[in-house]
């Protein structure tokens, strides 16, 4: 499954079809797509068309292309539905995306002035809670690290409860409705640029494989999680994590 990502990576711009892939290594359409999704927790379809959204997020701060280029260019062929898309996954319309990095420092530069935020995320209920710990498997830097619940295993679209916390250490994340989630987290340093913070490829992270159950009237059993470098198997990082920190920015002025 490895030389297969890394064919996709290195094909990314060219049509690259279930039953190529699944040719590539030698299975059956049927049997790549059982194996791919158990190593990705993604069917290859859907991975293909997530690392084109990277791209497209590069593309969008690394160029002047246009939009429609740029949509071009990853192999969407109608504007109106890259536009959709994108905005699914990423928060924020390209144009807003492209436009993002100034937002972006602010962002940082907010949390990282701040020094009454940290408390706030601690407070505890008992009411569809989970929570756990967060560590790392290298040294990091200062900085945040941002949690969050998505419903597919990969960290794309606003979560459905999200926070974030100092560095590491506990976190908590209340009134989550019954339901089945993927913990997802990664951490921004402070001496991050925006650029950096906008397309986080070399940002320490984690992913559960397994997912998160949440049932009425259940204690959830807490998640320990630890952060570590990206790998070659690991879903890009969709979401804007700037857009995350300005909500969470939001949240904590309303408090």
């Amino acid at each position: 499954m490895e030389a297969v990502i890394s064919y996709i990576q290195e094909h990314l711009c060219d049509p690259l079809s279930l039953g190529q892939l699944a040719a590539y290594a030698a299975y059956s359409p049927y049997h790549f797509t059982r194996i791919f999704k158990a190593y990705t927790g993604l069917t290859p379809q859907y991975y293909v068309s997530s690392l084109r959204l990277q791209r497209a997020k590069d593309l969008l701060l690394q160029t002047n292309l246009t939009i429609r280029d740029i949509s071009l260019e990853i192999g969407q062929q109608s504007l109106g539905t890259f536009t959709t898309r994108f905005t699914q996954r990423v928060g924020m319309t390209p144009s807003e995306f492209r436009n993002s990095p100034q937002q972006a420092d602010t962002n940082i530069a907010l949390l990282k002035q701040s020094t009454h935020w940290a408390s706030a995320l601690l407070t505890r209920t008992d009411e569809g809670a989970v929570k756990g710990t967060v560590s790392t498997a290298v040294p990091c830097e200062g900085g945040v690290t941002l949690i969050g619940l998505f419903d597919k295993p990969i960290p794309e679209g606003i979560p459905r409860r999200g926070t974030l916390i100092a560095g590491t250490g506990e976190f908590q994340l209340n009134h989550v409705q019954p339901g089945t989630y993927y913990l997802m987290a990664t951490c921004i340093s402070w001496g991050m640029g925006a650029v950096d913070a906008l397309l986080p490829y070399s940002t320490l992270r984690t992913r559960s494989r397994q997912p998160v159950i949440v049932r009425p009237g259940e204690p959830v059993p807490d998640q320990h999680v630890v952060l570590y470098p990206p790998q070659i198997d690991d879903p890009p990082i969709l979401i804007s994590l700037p857009l995350l920190m300005e909500r969470f920015i939001a949240r904590m002025r309303l408090q």
